[in-house]
């Protein structure tokens, strides 16, 4: 590094991408040569995998370094606290500049209530008064719970929001997803394209002939997706830091909420692959009785029952899948254009010598495993198994590869550790520079994976509740308030058909893998706040 400076920080996140869908992770079709080329000069880790298969809870984990049992995010619909230390609030205080470009989806967006609510007070016992309702009393700013709220940002709106907002000082904000997202980039779009509502939604589609469920041909061009938005507002952002002297470092956040559902590539994006050749998962046709929460998705398909239009996962059929398939492929190569933009900048500006770059996303997809589409509690490897890419600065020694388990948990220990900065106690993460050196897997050897969904599934009251551990091996999720649970040989069954849980020959191996879940749940308890005297 130049004159001693600690090193920029460009960190890449897409929203919902299961591993397998890059290039450089052995997807035989999709066209991702940035992202590629970005593993080809770093380290690609291969067991990277979520603490949460959801969005606000492992986004919280990524900024905290802590899991979502412990930073109170649990599932969708729980801000985070902006009283956790983040990372990035850390690496502001010690002089880096801090921007986000993109999504954030650490509070609320949508304005529809809970799902789940309070319990009704028992018969002939008197309610808790208001500040007494909950066992630790929340902030009361509620304000700054609602900055990412769709109601501050419709078209016209003033609102500013309340920075630094979780370490971040500049915020470029993109909300939702597909041609429906909001946030900043809804003022944008209204700017560059007057009465640009009429070009969002299935209702402004333009003519096309898929029929799958969240399909449709968006009316937005390509230079004004929010894929490109993210893009054009990522290059301002880095030409004003170099006008500017460029003498403090940079942390940017670029993060993208493609290829998330809805399924709106724009222009040469949305028959930019053919859904003809796309490799259905193997597990699709399995001739095997499913575990029962994927039995109970079937038969909601079978009956008509399914709701296809939402969030929460569904059973497909074949054709709606490579449909999804062909489209995901198209807003992952819009995704690597973009990457390739900034890249570019980089370069032309002088500053890619002394920017580490991170590629990683929040979750999975099942797209088609076992035939299911989205997400939810159900913890195949296209859902909990991420990419997790770094790419250091010039000279920097580092391994091609790695299979270190590890994973989201722990980027924030990374980064800090890279950046040379002691961590607040508290984090649980670990860094992972050892293995992105050229070290043997300095970790557990396993991961924990903690899972929370306050939406009704699998015919249960919410919440719906499972933790999952993985290790070299196997895979074993266990579901709270059900006597049945999973347990896959992932080397014999890297499909996760043959559920081993009730098989006598494996009960030791179950034993064994209910035993390491207790340790690891043991080494993740939290050990804030620190005693203040010996009693």
């Amino acid at each position: 590094m130049a004159n001693g400076k600690k090193p920029n920080f460009l960190f890449i996140i897409t929203d919902q991408h299961r591993a397998d869908y890059l290039g450089c992770y052995g997807h035989p079709i999709v066209k991702t040569p940035n992202i590629d080329k970005i593993a080809a000069g770093g380290c690609r880790f291969d067991r990277f995998y979520v603490a949460s298969a959801v969005c606000m809870p492992n986004r919280a984990t990524l900024v905290t370094g802590r899991m979502p049992s412990v930073h109170g995010v649990r599932h969708n619909g729980i801000p985070l606290d902006r009283r956790a230390a983040t990372f990035v609030e850390l690496l502001r205080n010690h002089g880096y500049d801090t921007a986000l470009v993109g999504k954030s989806h650490l509070q609320n967006m949508g304005s529809l209530g809970p799902y789940m609510e309070r319990p009704e007070p028992e018969a002939g016992k008197a309610p808790a008064p208001d500040h007494l309702k909950d066992a630790i009393g929340a902030d009361e700013n509620e304000e700054f719970y609602a900055q990412e709220t769709d109601a501050n940002w419709n078209v016209g709106s003033t609102f500013k929001m309340d920075l630094p907002f979780y370490g971040f000082d500049h915020v470029d904000l993109c909300t939702g997803h597909g041609d429906k997202v909001g946030g900043h980039y809804t003022l944008w779009l209204e700017d560059k394209s007057p009465g640009s509502e009429n070009l969002r939604g299935p209702e402004n589609a333009l003519p096309h002939d898929y029929t799958g469920p969240q399909t449709w041909r968006t009316a937005i061009p390509e230079e004004l997706y929010p894929t490109s938005y993210i893009t054009d507002k990522t290059l301002e952002y880095l030409d004003g830091y170099k006008a500017g002297g460029g003498d403090k470092p940079f942390f940017l956040m670029m993060s993208m909420p493609d290829p998330h559902h809805p399924f709106t590539p724009p222009g040469k994006y949305w028959d930019m692959y053919d859904p003809a050749d796309m490799e259905i998962p193997a597990s699709f046709h399995a001739n095997v009785p499913p575990p029962p929460s994927v039995q109970w998705a079937w038969n909601r398909r079978e009956d008509g029952s399914h709701f296809t239009g939402g969030q929460s996962l569904f059973a497909t059929e074949e054709k709606h899948l490579r449909e999804a398939m062909a489209l995901t492929c198209g807003m992952i190569t819009m995704i690597d254009d973009g990457v390739g933009k900034v890249l570019a900048k980089l370069d032309e500006l002088g500053l890619r010598d002394d920017t580490i770059v991170v590629f990683t996303t929040d979750h999975g997809d099942l797209l088609g495993d076992h035939q299911l589409m989205l997400k939810g509690p159900v913890h195949y490897h296209g859902l909990i198994r991420v990419p997790f890419i770094w790419s250091d600065v010039a000279g920097a020694k580092t391994a091609p590869s790695t299979d270190a388990m590890s994973g989201t948990l722990d980027i924030a220990s990374t980064v800090l550790d890279r950046a040379g900065l002691q961590p607040y106690y508290g984090i649980q993460g670990r860094s992972l520079m050892p293995e992105i050196g050229g070290a043997d897997d300095q970790g557990p050897g396993a991961v924990l994976i903690e899972q929370e969904d306050q939406r009704v599934y699998f015919d249960q009251m919410p919440p719906a509740r499972l933790h999952t551990l993985v290790t070299r091996r196997h895979r074993l999720t266990l579901y709270y308030g059900n006597d049945w649970g999973e347990l896959y040989d992932l080397i014999d069954d890297p499909d996760e058909n043959i559920n081993l849980w009730d098989d006598p020959a494996h009960a030791g191996t179950r034993s064994e893998m209910l035993e390491t879940m207790a340790r690891r749940q043991m080494a993740l308890v939290d050990f804030h706040p620190l005693p203040t005297a010996t009693a």
